[in-house]
């Protein structure tokens, strides 16, 4: 049942096709005389229900937390009862509520809660912020930014040392980009860093040998930090709960937590005992057992005694898969690329091993036992890993488990991958291993690593239109990990930036890379809706509109599908409907 051209939809509901029609007809007899009436009806609309066959609607309805009937306005106007709220939309387009597919919320809500973060596109915009925080700080107070990456300034290199020491001789600055950052000279001089020190985390100037600020993940430990500000549970709920109304107010209504303890799990547990979830969460688990150096059968026994693995929970909070770490990050050239990095990461991480490919962080037989343990289990196995030397071993170890366990129905997933040959492509489809995928990260990162990879390594980056029709799965979400703000995090959130740019293939320079590899309208949607939702196992649940399903919709401002393609990222959120009732309203 599909409008035509006509947007009009109280003129282009079509009664040709019997699929919404016959659920309409269908739910009228749930909600007939025998049944309760709807609680509400939402109508006047363009329903886009992303069902198997993408058809649209008129109007909805709605009883508990479940939509019982979807279709033409008059047959669903029809099951008004006397309490009924009936809500006319005007036209508006209405979509199932979004997913994103990786995000850190529980982080990113406290984020600015000590002091306001930027996210600067320049060297001087850094340093300028760096100014401006040592105004508030005494003297030997660190300035720390989680989070900042030097390839995404538009000077394609971090602030140098002596610069950072311009702006703050006497405070230790750390400006963290996850898995290598930048320190000035006070910090040295506060962790007793010394030129002395034989550390190869420790970068180097190439012509006078002395350290240049430059500092790798593997060598953060040195770093004496202070202690970080300890939260009460309520302090952090309440800071999530303002995190969940941010994303309810960009239309996500549902997401995956992209990795916590099982112990922080409980902070879930208090929000929900206490009605502050306006999202559904399905929970990465970061590895829970001692994996490495141990056999597989040893590592599946302390996995068992957990007494919990992937689904375990509810519709609002359920433990995901089961996560691990394979390489480092892909901005500051630690990622584990299946070729070496090439004479530009020289000048920008300092790589000065012509055959350095990055860094592992664990071998395949530690990644097999994990792997091997968790699929024992029934977990869903999944990994941060970033280069695609990481993607081919985790392939390799997938391959491996399959012959004893079958892999593909425990729905196993790269997080990031972002590097995949058409040999990676046609594994991953075999054994169903979903790419999680993070558009933002193409938005923001594809034109360094097109200066960095070169024309030919940077065809394998992010290519969603080979990998889906190939058959991988891919789901998408933002890594969203600090910065409240939607378009400002780091990582931005906003699904809409990240679906244009799936779809016109560019970047925040405004270069078009690979365009080839550019998403249709509806695919774009269905990496944030049906694909999310058969990533976590809830697609019988969720991810689109139709009636069984629990009721989870948005109202936009625009639609979606036909209008202006450069409008698409400044799409708007006028309503959230989270379990039946609205949880935002612009």
């Amino acid at each position: 049942m599909r409008f035509s051209g006509n947007n009009n939809p109280a003129k282009c509901f079509s009664s040709g096709s019997l699929v919404l029609l016959l659920a309409a007809l269908l739910a009228v007899a749930a909600c007939g005389p025998s049944g309760p009436a709807p609680d509400t009806i939402y109508h006047n609309a363009k329903v886009v229900t992303v069902n198997s066959g993408f058809d649209f609607a008129q109007a909805v309805a709605i009883h508990a937390d479940t939509f019982v009937a979807i279709g033409g306005n008059k047959e669903i106007l029809a099951l008004a009862g006397p309490e009924t709220d009936v809500v006319d939309l005007g036209g508006r387009t209405v979509l199932p509520g979004l997913i994103d597919a990786h995000a850190h919320p529980e982080k990113a809500s406290l984020s600015e809660k000590e002091m306001p973060l930027d996210n600067p596109r320049t060297v001087a915009q850094c340093l300028d912020w760096i100014t401006r925080m040592t105004a508030s700080r005494q003297s030997g107070q660190w300035i720390i930014h989680d989070k900042l990456f030097a390839t995404r300034l538009a000077e394609l290199r971090p602030p140098s040392l002596a610069e950072l020491d311009s702006v703050a001789p006497d405070n230790p600055v750390f400006l963290d980009g996850s898995y290598g950052g930048s320190i000035n000279s006070a910090a040295m001089r506060a962790s007793a860093i010394t030129n002395e020190m034989d550390n190869p985390g420790l970068l180097r100037d190439p012509d006078t040998g002395r350290l240049n600020g430059q500092i790798r993940f593997t060598a953060f430990k040195l770093l004496k930090l202070p202690a970080p500000p300890q939260y009460s549970i309520a302090e952090r709920a309440e800071a999530l709960q303002l995190m969940l109304g941010r994303y309810n107010a960009v239309g996500f209504t549902s997401y995956t937590s992209g990795g916590m303890s099982l112990a922080d799990t409980l902070l879930y547990q208090y929000m929900r005992g206490n009605d502050m979830l306006s999202a559904r969460v399905f929970i990465n688990i970061y590895n829970p057992v001692k994996f490495m150096g141990r056999s597989a059968g040893e590592v599946q026994q302390n996995l068992h005694a957990l007494k919990v693995s992937t689904g375990h929970g509810d519709k609002w909070i359920r433990i995901g898969a089961l996560k691990n770490v394979i390489d480092g990050g892909i901005l500051t050239g630690t990622a584990w690329l299946r070729e070496p990095w090439g004479p530009k990461a020289r000048e920008l991480f300092g790589v000065t091993d012509p055959q350095y490919r990055g860094i592992p962080r664990m071998g395949e037989q530690d990644f097999y036992a994990f792997a091997r343990a968790g699929a024992g289990e029934g977990w869903k196995v999944t990994a941060h890993v970033t280069g695609g030397a990481g993607v081919d071993m985790m392939l390799d170890v997938f391959e491996r488990v399959n012959e004893e366990i079958p892999v593909a129905p425990l729905r196993c997933s790269f997080i990031h991958g972002n590097f995949f040959t058409a040999q990676a492509i046609e594994r991953s489809a075999r054994l169903n291993i979903i790419a999680d995928a993070q558009p933002a990260w193409f938005y923001k990162d594809a034109d360094a690593m097109l200066h960095i990879l070169g024309p030919e390594r940077i065809k394998t980056f992010h290519p969603y239109k080979s990998l889906i029709e190939a058959g991988v799965v891919v789901s998408a979400g933002s890594d969203h990990m600090v910065i409240l703000d939607d378009m400002e995090s780091i990582n931005p959130y906003s699904p809409w930036l990240a679906m244009w740019s799936m779809i016109t293939r560019t970047t925040e320079r405004g270069t078009v890379i690979v365009p080839e590899e550019a998403l249709t309208r509806e695919q774009a949607l269905r990496c944030y809706t049906t694909n999310n939702a058969y990533a976590s196992f809830e697609e019988e649940l969720k991810g689109s509109i139709e009636p069984g399903k629990l009721a989870d919709m948005i109202v936009i401002d625009r639609d979606y599908l036909s209008c202006p393609l450069e409008e698409i990222k400044d799409t708007q959120v006028l309503r959230t409907v989270v379990d039946g009732r609205t949880v935002y309203e612009k």
